[in-house]
């Protein structure tokens, strides 16, 4: 009987996955997952999603058990690991799905060559993403870079197929190989146990995953969660967004899956798609512009006089900025892994613009530090923030951090779930604790400078500083 090896990656499910899918239909089917960091390029896995993965892989291997097959993962650079396992299995084929990351793109090109020069059979399908970057463009032939005619194209001109079935059974080999899955997990999970909060508020796997998107898209009273999407999703002391991005990032929901749960006409689903094109957008940019993920898409904005300040670049990432609505969104990443997107947008638009640091420092904090860290939709975002990108943000918006904690955490809910130290101040005053009364201040032990740090920046001055640079975007 014919024997495929199908690798999985950021695609840890069995729910409308393509390989596995037509490698169980051609025969006997061994699961694969290597592990080399150094097939990442410059983008190795960051140290949350690390934990994630430690969580989710035996998990993955509980659901191909009940299957009859099981996961079988090696350590060491994909070549090499290749040629054992096709030694040890005798496969003739090899699947996979297609990666758009840089370093993705190198690493599959390089194992159609391995392929080739063994004489293996290969099949590389898409499944990642809803388009083919390759095959949708503007008028001109060029590349997209306007987010609302990208949309308007994808939806008109791309097909997106249902997704397919779990499979029942997976048919195994009569013996099968030496994996490394238990080494693996045991080297990514965090030695001490700095992830712990995340469990609190996460339960990796694709069970979990069609479970949070199922509850996503049922009813709840008169309106389901997706249906109230678009009046709850800008509200981070609500549960109105989908939090199927982690999911999502690992592959453990595919975005056909969702894509398809998301179909009606309601303003809210209407809007829950717009995002999940905001996030092909995002995949579009990479793919052609490969280079963004570390320079300007626009090239003036490599002008911009950075500043060099350490402390401050510090105290942004430990949540002590002084802002309070900001701190808590920094402080929710480093306890669960995860910033509520509104909030992403403030903290990233008051690293760039109030304190003039270089946005290529917060993509990479916001890399290592996030459970649904995804290269495409990271880069797009800090461009965006920074001005610097496609579709960008005009260099002269600068959001108030003040007024952004006002508007989307008027209660100070969410502000003060994460910032305890400020949880007995009114919600007014824990938004802006520079203007209550020193009496209230007393009564909530709080004292400024101490208990809770001032301001690293004022607001005015930092304002016009950041106008003042990035008018060097607009000289020759």
């Amino acid at each position: 009987m014919p024997t495929t090896l199908v690798l999985f990656d950021r695609d840890l499910r069995l729910c409308d996955h393509a390989p596995l899918h037509h490698a169980a239909a051609r025969g006997t089917v061994v699961p694969v997952l290597i592990w080399w960091p150094g097939d990442e390029g410059n983008w190795p896995m960051g140290a949350a999603q690390r934990a994630w993965l430690a969580q989710s892989l035996p998990r993955f291997e509980a659901t191909l058990r009940e299957r009859g097959s099981r996961l079988i993962v090696r350590n060491r650079p994909t070549r090499e690991a290749l040629a054992e396992l096709l030694d040890e299995t005798g496969a003739d084929a090899l699947y996979w799905h297609r990666r758009y990351t840089p370093a993705g793109r190198s690493l599959d090109a390089a194992m159609l060559d391995f392929a080739r020069e063994r004489g293996i059979e290969t099949e590389v399908f898409d499944g990642r993403i809803l388009h083919d970057p390759t095959a949708l463009c503007t008028g001109a032939g060029e590349p997209y870079k306007v987010y609302t005619p990208f949309g308007k194209a994808l939806v008109q001109h791309t097909e997106v197929p249902p997704p397919l079935s779990q499979p029942k059974t997976l048919p195994a080999p009569k013996a099968w190989p030496a994996s490394e899955l238990n080494a693996l997990v045991d080297a990514l999970t965090p030695s001490p146990r700095w992830d712990a909060g995340f469990w609190d508020a996460w339960t990796p796997g694709e069970d979990s995953a069609l479970a949070r998107l199922d509850a996503f898209v049922r009813a709840d009273g008169d309106r389901t969660g997706l249906d109230r999407y678009d009046d709850e999703r800008d509200r981070p002391d609500r549960d109105g967004s989908s939090r199927l991005s982690p999911h999502l990032a690992l592959g453990e929901v595919s975005i056909r899956t969702v894509w398809h749960a998301a179909q009606g006409s309601s303003t809210g689903r209407t809007k829950f798609r717009n995002e999940l094109l905001w996030r092909e957008f995002a995949y579009h940019l990479l793919w052609h512009f490969p280079s963004t993920t570390t320079e300007p898409l626009k090239p003036s904005f490599a002008r911009i006089p950075w500043r060099d300040a350490p402390n401050d670049l510090d105290a942004w990432k430990r949540g002590q900025t002084g802002f309070p609505y900001l701190d808590a969104a920094l402080r929710q990443l480093w306890a669960t892994g995860w910033m509520h997107n509104r909030a992403r947008m403030a903290v990233g638009g008051f690293l760039v613009k109030h304190l003039l640091l270089p946005w290529q420092d917060g993509a990479r904090w916001f890399w290592d530090t996030l459970v649904d860290a995804d290269l495409a939709n990271n880069t797009l975002g800090w461009q965006w923030v920074t001005g610097s990108g496609a579709d960008a943000a005009p260099y002269f918006r600068v959001l108030n951090p003040m007024l952004q904690g006002e508007k989307f955490d008027p209660d100070a809910r969410y502000t003060q779930a994460f910032v305890p130290e400020l949880r007995r101040l009114a919600p007014k005053h824990a938004l802006a604790p520079w203007d209550a009364p020193p009496d209230a201040l007393r009564r909530a032990g709080v004292a400024l400078g101490q208990t809770y740090p001032h301001r690293i920046v004022d607001v005015a001055a930092a304002r016009q500083r950041a106008l003042a640079a990035y008018e060097r975007t607009k000289t020759a």
